[in-house]
């Protein structure tokens, strides 16, 4: 898949935007996983995948990626209750390309342990 300038460019801003303004949760996880702190595992913040629907050339950005484990990091705050259909699609196009997605809630990131815990899960899961 060949990605257009265009749609670069436009997935590049939409990350570098919401990289520079995190919200609470995020800051929480990302101290947590940031700089290989998982087993030296490395993920990246408000990272774009791109993919085609219909002949057109699509991006998600998801919360934290770490493309090692194939894990998708999301954090669902109080906008995920009313965009449920959006989330599962965006999900079933990450399962597509063989991505997992773990999902915590904006209140579950106050719990360091329980991050830290479902994360080793995961990478349980793929040996």
């Amino acid at each position: 898949m060949t990605i257009r300038k265009d749609v670069y460019l436009k997935a590049k801003e939409a990350s570098r935007h919401l990289r520079n303004n995190p919200t609470k949760a995020e800051k929480k996880v990302w101290s947590l996983i940031r700089k290989g702190q998982i087993n030296g595992y490395r993920f990246l913040r408000q990272y774009p995948i791109f993919f085609s629907h219909n002949d057109n050339l699509r991006f998600v950005i998801s919360d934290f990626y770490c493309s090692k484990l194939k894990l998708v990091i999301e954090i669902d705050g109080e906008i995920h209750k009313s965009q449920i259909e959006y989330d599962k699609i965006r999900e079933d196009v990450l399962k597509d390309f063989g991505i997992r997605v773990l999902r915590f809630k904006n209140s579950e990131t106050r719990d360091a342990k329980l991050i830290i815990d479902k994360l080793e899960h995961e990478k349980e899961k793929i040996g």
